[in-house]
């Protein structure tokens, strides 16, 4: 079952393994002083201060996100299976998927019964379910 593949082209293969090769070593962005305060936890927030050295990259101070650490463009997006994510919320959702260029993403808010018919007619139309583990 999850063993299905993607159809990409030969230069979207390479550009995929390429773009899955930089995410594993590119550095984790976190907030301007998110150790300082727990209140501010560590999601990104771009620095804006007048006087910010994260916002100068200044050398001693952690990364900033910037168009240099963007993937390939035909391959943005796409999750490093290949596939490109549509998210299904009932099992008629799922007639709407392309079982070739894309792959099923269940709802969080989804329940068991109905995330296992959603499983059901997915194995029936060859569609890949990403997160198709029952909590």
């Amino acid at each position: 079952m999850n063993n299905i593949k993607p159809k990409l082209t030969e230069a979207e293969k390479k550009l995929l393994k390429r773009k899955n090769s930089d995410a594993r070593r590119r550095v984790e962005f976190r907030r301007q002083e998110w150790f300082r305060y727990k209140k501010l936890g560590d999601s990104w927030r771009k620095p804006r201060g007048k006087h910010s050295k994260q916002r100068e990259h200044q050398a001693r101070r952690p990364p900033v996100v910037d168009a240099g650490f963007r993937g390939p463009r035909s391959v943005r997006g796409l999750h490093p299976s290949g596939f490109k994510e549509a998210m299904v919320f009932n099992p008629s959702d799922l007639e709407k998927i392309d079982p070739q260029r894309e792959a099923a993403r269940i709802g969080s808010t989804v329940g068991s019964r109905k995330r296992e018919q959603i499983m059901e007619k997915a194995a029936e139309l060859n569609i890949r379910v990403l997160n198709p583990e029952v909590d």
